[in-house]
This record gives C-alpha cells, structure tokens and sequence, in this order.
C-alpha cells in the first residue's frame, strides 16, 4: 500500500483530499490538525502503521504495518449529521458491516463502535468532534481494522477476543480494495444519516440484542439488563429492573453478562 496506489484506486470517489503515510502516531490527531487548516469535506487520511493509535476511553490501538487499515475521515458536519452527531459512529460502523457483508461474513456491532465477528473484535471505530463555541465544526472519523493475521494484537494486550477478517473469511484480503468498499458504503449510508432507515439498520446489526448484558461504568456497580435496541439519537435502550432505560454513549464498556 502506497500514495499512488491508493489515489488510483479510490480515484472515483468524491474524496476532499488524501494524506498517506508509512508510519504515524495517530490518524485522528493528523486529521484534527489537518481540519484546522481547513481540509475539505471527506478528506481522509491513512497510515500503513500507527504507533500512538487510540480507541475510546484512552485506549491503545493495534496497527502494525503491513496488516491492518488505520485511517481518518474529515468530516464536515451535515445538518443530519448536526442533529444526530452520535449517529455519525454508527456511520462507521454500517460502513464496515457491508463492505464484511461482501466477504460472506455476517458482521455485529458492539454498541457503540466495535465491529465483531463470530463474537470476536475486528474493528474499532473512534469519532471525535470540533466545536467552534456551540457551532459544531468538524467530525473526524477514525477507524482501525484488523485485516491480516499479523493485525490482531498479543492476547496479553487485550481485553476482549480478537480476530481478523483475513482469518474469518479464511481468504486473503487486498486492503486497497477493502477500503474501497467501506468508503463507498459510507458515502451511500451518509446519505440516509437523518432516515429511520439508517437508525433500523445499526439496530438490525447489534451484537447480543434480544440477552442480558452488563454496562460497566468507572467507580459503579455494573448495570444488568436486556439489550432492546436503539432510540432514534443512537443511544442505547436497555431493560433493567423492569424498567426502560435509555443509555449515551460515554464513558462505559459492554459487555455480555456470564
């Protein structure tokens, strides 16, 4: 994977621009910092290896080179996306469910940014916001993929199980073609962002919907309850204590109850 051949292949989609590199930190903070001076509308940045990733809640991401897909969308925030901004996660996460969908696998996503596969992690989905005083300025897009076998991180460095779409679809991936197909999704799916449609489709996606599962938040018991679906902003609705409970996207991990 390099600059040329990624600009030929994603030549025919309406990209605002394109930075590659062999190796970064983060391809959000690249994308944050190209944002400020002024990117376009679906610029993305992509690194064959990141060596400072981040997922949500300060966590390290895997991305070795040669194996994965790390990059980052500048998104310039329609006004669907303005009204939902958590939809813009499950943007991400649609995307990745039918580009998989086109491997003959059936992908689930662990509300709210993780996409699984026969139960196992295979991607993680990181959407930061920038706000010029209450005017919502930017979204940047942040997604790493475990594509290849050398993607998936040492068992000791994670805290679920992990797999690649290499090893799940036992055939061998081109990661240019892969991510052809998952900005191309994207595009379409942005599209319907403010539509029930988009909303009924994360739902129909959810991993562990109809069980019981636990939310775990810092400093507090876990929350056990059965996973219903979504509302119409994203968040979570869940039965707890006989009770309706509508969940944000914060500061909390899911997890199946044992």
């Amino acid at each position: 994977m390099n600059a040329r051949e990624l600009q030929t292949a994603l030549r025919d989609l309406p990209l605002g621009g394109l930075r590659f590199f062999e190796s970064l930190g983060s391809t959000n903070e690249e994308g944050l910092a190209w944002a400020s001076q002024g990117a376009s509308d679906l610029s993305i940045v992509i690194a064959d290896e990141q060596t400072s990733g981040r997922g949500r809640l300060g966590r390290k991401w895997f991305t070795p080179p040669k194996s994965a897909l790390a990059f980052s969308l500048i998104l310039r925030p329609t006004t669907d996306e303005t009204k939902y901004p958590a939809r813009v996660t499950g943007l991400g996460a649609l995307a990745l469910t039918d580009a998989i969908s086109k491997l003959g696998l059936r992908a689930r996503i662990k509300w709210p940014n993780d996409v699984l596969l026969n139960g196992k992690k295979a991607a993680g989905i990181l959407a930061e916001s920038v706000w010029t005083g209450e005017i919502l300025d930017t979204f940047v897009l942040g997604i790493g993929i475990n594509v290849l076998v050398d993607s998936v991180p040492p068992a000791d460095q994670i805290s679920f199980p992990a797999t690649s779409i290499e090893t799940e679809s036992g055939q061998g991936i081109d990661r240019v073609e892969f991510l052809h197909e998952i900005l191309s999704s994207l595009i379409e799916w942005r599209r319907k962002l403010g539509m029930d449609e988009f909303v009924k489709a994360w739902e129909s996606s959810l991993a562990f919907r109809g069980e019981e599962i636990q939310l775990i938040k810092e400093n507090e018991a876990p929350l056990r309850g059965e996973l219903l679906g979504l509302e119409s902003d994203g968040s979570l609705r869940l039965k707890a204590n006989n009770k309706i409970l509508t969940v944000q996207i914060g500061e909390i991990h899911m997890r199946p109850s044992v």
